[in-house]
């Protein structure tokens, strides 16, 4: 790609470009075709086996065409703001009135079609049935510690001091959204208060690249760091190992390359794409930059119990500094403008939705 183009597009026109693309659909199916000896093979499986498929997948058709014509809500709710106590959160509702309707805007100018098309832009949402909650998971976005507060919320727990880390993201103690039928998902979505929480993606995309590569790590470093070292480093084959070492430079080459050795990952998927902003309809935006805060007084809106505060701790390296703007510079100083130019567009819609600062590149 020639930096010059990425440099010196007009951004106006560049804005309505990514977004005019990003309102076809996420993936089509599409019919396979099979060599003659496929063929014959099918063509043996049983009478009774094939029928079962065939109903199978026009039961599946019938689903998602159901799903792709329900009408979803144009409209954001207003929040409840019956249950606050007292004025000291004045500034914090001031901030949020403004990214709600930034983001309404936002969506009412360039969000396109109004309509899911699969379970699968659900499946990031977590429910809380008893306060009425849909929080949508935003990896290295306060996420570890907002699954405490739906657990404590939910029953599961007395403190959300006291569940670890496997317990929350291995012990499968939450439902999302996609687990539930046509109508209780339509349901939650018109009526229950739903909350996103985000963070600037440069350093969320650093912050993620630190957790998962820097230390050792069972699933990233086989599955994600061989197939990166093995395609980005020049004579690796000695050095694949177990696919730890995974160099920065090398992550941002993967990440940027339209023909990944390996899938995406939702600890740097976009935000765009993991909680679909502008078919939601988010009733509250927090950010990572005022995590305690926004959490806090969203916990006053929805009524929580009054000793549950959110648990503003490390529970992963420690001992390593948070990610912050400094480090991430540090981080950055070794990319060339066009590859920090690249990133940034990556992540285009993401610092659009939500208002945060174009980084010094």
């Amino acid at each position: 790609m020639n930096p010059r183009f990425h440099m010196s597009e007009d951004p106006k026109e560049k804005k309505e470009r990514l977004l005019v693309n990003s309102k076809s659909p996420a993936g089509v199916l599409t019919k396979t075709s099979h060599s003659q000896g496929e063929d014959e093979a099918l063509s043996k499986t049983t009478g009774s086996l094939t029928t079962k498929l065939i109903e199978q997948h026009q039961g599946t058709k019938t689903l998602f065409k159901k799903f792709s014509e329900m009408s979803w809500p144009l409209d954001i709710h207003p929040l409840n703001k019956s249950l606050l106590k007292d004025n000291k959160w004045k500034k914090t509702d001031a901030t949020q009135e403004k990214r709600r309707s930034f983001l309404q805007e936002f969506c009412r100018k360039y969000g396109g079609a109004n309509r899911l098309q699969s379970f699968h832009m659900v499946s990031r949402i977590y429910v809380e049935d008893k306060h009425k909650i849909l929080y949508c998971e935003v990896p290295k976005a306060g996420c570890s510690n907002w699954k405490r507060i739906l657990m404590v919320l939910n029953g599961l727990a007395s403190s959300a001091y006291n569940i670890s880390h496997d317990a929350v993201h291995y012990g499968k103690h939450l439902k999302t959204l996609d687990s539930f039928d046509l109508k209780g998902i339509y349901t939650r979505l018109n009526t229950y208060t739903k909350a996103v929480f985000v963070r600037d993606p440069m350093e969320r995309l650093v912050s993620a690249f630190r957790d998962k590569f820097e230390h050792p790590n069972s699933y990233y470093h086989p599955v994600f760091g061989k197939a990166i070292i093995k395609k980005y480093r020049p004579n690796a084959c000695e050095e694949l190992n177990n696919g730890s070492g995974v160099k920065f430079k090398e992550f941002i080459y993967y990440l940027l390359d339209s023909h990944r050795p390996v899938g995406m990952d939702i600890h740097w998927e976009k935000v765009s794409k993991l909680c679909y902003p502008c078919l939601i309809n988010y009733d509250f935006v927090g950010k990572f930059e005022t995590l305690e805060e926004d959490t806090n007084y969203f916990l006053q809106l929805i009524g929580a119990p009054k000793e549950l505060k959110f648990p503003n701790f490390k529970d992963r390296h420690s001992s390593d500094e948070r990610t912050n703007a400094q480090v991430v510079r540090q981080y950055l100083k070794n990319l060339t403008r066009t590859e920090r130019q690249l990133i940034y567009d990556f992540y285009y819609l993401d610092y659009l939705m939500f208002n945060y600062t174009t980084p010094f590149l």
